[in-house]
C-alpha cells in the first residue's frame, strides 16, 4: 500500500477511529499514539487490507488494549475535551452527546461509534468484534435506548 492510499484512508477514516479510541481509552494524546501506531504499521508492515474501516477499527481497538492491559492508568474524561472533530456551532451538542455517552455500557458505546461515526456496518462491526451481527445490532439498539434516557430532560 502506498503513502498516497494510506493518507486517503487517514482522511477518510482517521476523525472516526480517533474518536473510537477516545471512547476505549478516555485520553486524547494517547487516543492519537494509538491511531498514530495503526498507521504507521500499514507503512511500515506494507498492510493493504481488502476491507479497510473493520480492519482499522479492529487494529485500533486491539492497539487501545493492548495500550491498557501495559498502562494501568486511569485517567477522567473532562468535559471540555472533544472525542470528535466539529464546527463552532456544533460544539456545545457534541459536548452534551460525548457526556451522554460516557453513561453507555462500554461495549454498546463502542458500537455506536463504529456504526455512526465509523459508518460501518453491523457485519463489519461484528468481525471487528468477534460477535455476531444480530449481537452488535442488538447492543447498538440498546446503547440508543440508554443514550435516549440519559439525554432526555431529567436523565
Amino acid at each position: 500500500m502506498g503513502h498516497d492510499e494510506i493518507r486517503r484512508l487517514y482522511q477518510q477514516y482517521g476523525s472516526a477511529l480517533l474518536g473510537y479510541a477516545r471512547a476505549v481509552l478516555n485520553d486524547h494524546p494517547e487516543a492519537e499514539d494509538v491511531l498514530h501506531e495503526v498507521f504507521l504499521k500499514l507503512v511500515r508492515d506494507k498492510i493493504s487490507p481488502n476491507d479497510p474501516a473493520p480492519y482499522l477499527f479492529r487494529a485500533v481497538r486491539n492497539a487501545c488494549l493492548n495500550f491498557r492491559r501495559h498502562d494501568s492508568r486511569n485517567v477522567a474524561i473532562t468535559d471540555q475535551d472533544s472525542w470528535f472533530e466539529t464546527t463552532d456551532e456544533n460544539r456545545d451538542l457534541v459536548r452534551s452527546l460525548q457526556i451522554a455517552i460516557r453513561d453507555v455500557p462500554g461495549d454498546q458505546r463502542e458500537i455506536i461509534i463504529m456504526h455512526i461515526w465509523g459508518e460501518m456496518t453491523f457485519d463489519q462491526i461484528a468481525r471487528v468484534l468477534d460477535i455476531s451481527p444480530n449481537t452488535a445490532a442488538s447492543r447498538y439498539r440498546y446503547g440508543l435506548t440508554k443514550l435516549r434516557s440519559v439525554m432526555q430532560p431529567g436523565g
